[in-house]
């Protein structure tokens, strides 16, 4: 599980920011807290692209939905049968990584996620790729700030589920850092410490499956002197962007002690620069800990899980990969690399590793770990169009 996730945490869900002045202002319902909100866990899975997946309702329809805290208005996925069933009316433009989509919006009767239950409102409706959870599968749904920033939001990764409380609860002790939701981006926001370099604000995307994303001007800041950097890809709902990737060992969040930590670096006039943020936390970050959310009581607390001191994985064949039925298709080929090298292409589709076909279960299989192999250990990959590649891992970042 862990090597997936490193593999495809560059699949970073869409963030979009608030409408434009174009855009119809979204009527966000009345939100209500069942008084047994403390035992109404709900559980989920991290999909390949290390986002929180689980089922909820609209409507009384069953979803299957991401938690994404770095979205500024829930989105549907046009495709959903949801959306199929309800009258979409054109809403404007909405900014997302990669560029800006077009977006709709569809007003709800009901929504229900554990002890939460909203009435009234509704949804932006816009294109859900599936690549933007790293599966074959899309999503219904990715479920924001307008339905969890005004309860507590705990986050249990190490034992895989969250529930909403009201705020102001404490129902751990942990790392303490300064949260809010802006009321001009509408995002959960932070500051974290890069080396002796404070960054803010940074927005908690929970929906980001990568660790630590930064602007260009931030990077420019903060980055140590002769750091090794590679590159990797993010996908949004926009498209993919490149970005610059280096691990640092200095990472700070609020008290939180410094860790290891994979960041990139987006382009100038990247998702970051758009919005005017420093960049943002995901949740190959956050993984790590036990996460309450309170942006009403002004803060976030962190207790660290059982992985927490555990360095970053870093890739020793410079391949990222998308995993689809029977094959993994190449998404991105790093910077510096060995795959670069030996002229590895994006596109490229891989049918079998050492010999062995790509099965159903391969992303929580032992053969997963090939691409983080001991360095000098040969691979050999074969291609779909049945020509064999002999691959020789090392470090390069």
């Amino acid at each position: 599980m862990a090597l997936i996730l490193f593999l495809l945490s560059t699949l970073a869900a869409a963030a979009p920011s608030p409408p434009p002045a174009s855009a119809q202002a979204p009527d966000e319902g009345i939100i209500t807290l069942a008084p047994d909100a403390e035992t109404r866990w709900i559980p989920f899975d991290l999909t390949p692209g290390n986002q929180i997946r689980f089922t909820m309702a609209i409507d009384g329809r069953p979803v299957t939905a991401i938690l994404d805290t770095g979205v500024s208005y829930s989105v549907l996925a046009r495709q959903s049968r949801t959306a199929a069933a309800g009258k979409i009316r054109t809403n404007g433009t909405a900014t997302a990584i990669g560029g800006a989509v077009p977006i709709g919006w569809l007003p709800t009767r009901t929504l229900a996620i554990g002890a939460l239950h909203r009435t009234g409102g509704g949804i932006s409706v816009a294109e859900l790729p599936a690549i933007a959870t790293g599966s074959a599968a899309a999503v219904d749904l990715l479920i924001g700030r307008d339905v969890t920033g005004g309860q507590a939001l705990d986050i249990d990764y190490p034992n895989h589920r969250f529930r909403l409380l009201p705020s102001g609860r404490m129902p751990f002790r942990g790392a303490v850092a300064p949260l809010t939701v802006s009321p001009a981006r509408r995002l959960y926001e932070t500051a974290i410490t890069l080396g002796k370099h404070r960054l803010a604000p940074v927005v908690i995307d929970t929906g980001d499956g990568s660790a630590i994303t930064v602007s260009a001007s931030a990077w420019r800041t903060a980055a140590p002197a002769g750091v090794r950097t590679t590159t990797a890809v993010s996908f949004g709902l926009a498209g993919p962007t490149v970005n610059t990737m280096a691990i640092l060992s200095d990472v700070r969040l609020g008290d939180n002690a410094g860790r290891d930590a994979e960041i990139r670096v987006e382009p100038a006039g990247g998702f970051s620069d758009t919005i005017g943020v420093a960049g943002r936390i995901g949740s190959g970050f956050l993984q790590r800990y036990r996460v309450l959310l309170d942006p009403r009581a002004g803060h976030m607390v962190l207790s660290p899980g059982p992985d927490a001191d555990t360095p970053p994985l870093r890739s020793t064949s410079g391949l990222l990969v998308g995993i689809e039925p029977s094959r993994l298709k190449v998404l991105h080929v790093m910077k510096g690399s060995p795959a670069q090298t030996q002229g590895w292409r994006d596109g490229d589709v891989i049918c079998t590793i050492d010999g062995q076909a790509i099965a159903r279960d391969y992303p929580s299989s032992p053969l997963a770990r090939w691409s983080i192999g001991t360095p000098g250990r040969v691979v050999k990959l074969g291609l779909c169009d049945g020509a064999t590649r002999a691959l020789t891992l090392r470090d390069f970042y």
